[in-house]
């Protein structure tokens, strides 16, 4: 005799992989800003990349990457274009072996024409998701990007067992 199917106790929403649905997420908003960024000639992870060293000032590619919440490897591949159009350039920083970025003149006025349309972007998506939402989800997601996600037991020098 067949045993009864156990009660299903969580629902399909549930079951969908958390990283999954965010990477979705950034690729359709990505996609959205990118066409509201195209007339700039920059994508939205290279207007990042400017408007954080607008704010920031001249950085250097570990302390960009960190502020990115990036791989450096990855932050390479998105500065060569930026570097050779003419909108960063690196300099050699305080020890000789590290890299300061600096945002060029040509890179401000870039930055500076661009902002408009990414405000379209935001507007846009402001627009479709709802202007209340968005600001939820934006706090939302930066808490997340400030959580603490290392495994509890690394941090006290053990291993963890996964089954």
């Amino acid at each position: 005799m067949k045993s009864p199917r156990p009660e299903r106790r969580t629902s399909a929403q549930d079951e969908l992989c958390n990283c999954t649905v965010l990477r979705k997420a950034a690729r359709r908003v990505s996609f959205l800003y990118d066409r509201a960024l195209a007339p700039s000639g920059l994508r939205i992870t290279q207007y990042a990349i400017l408007a954080e060293l607008g704010r920031s000032g001249p950085m250097t590619i570990t302390d960009l990457a960190r502020a990115m919440v990036m791989e450096r490897n990855g932050l390479g591949h998105n500065l060569r274009p930026l570097e050779r159009e003419g909108l960063i350039r690196m300099e050699v920083g305080q020890d000789r072996r590290s890299r300061v970025i600096v945002v060029t003149e040509k890179g401000h006025t870039r930055l500076a024409e661009a902002r408009p349309l990414w405000r379209q972007g935001q507007e846009r998506f402001a627009a479709v998701f709802g202007p209340d939402q968005a600001r939820t989800l934006r706090s939302l997601l930066v808490a997340a990007t400030a959580a603490e996600y290392s495994d509890p037991a690394a941090r006290l020098g053990t291993r963890s067992v996964h089954p």
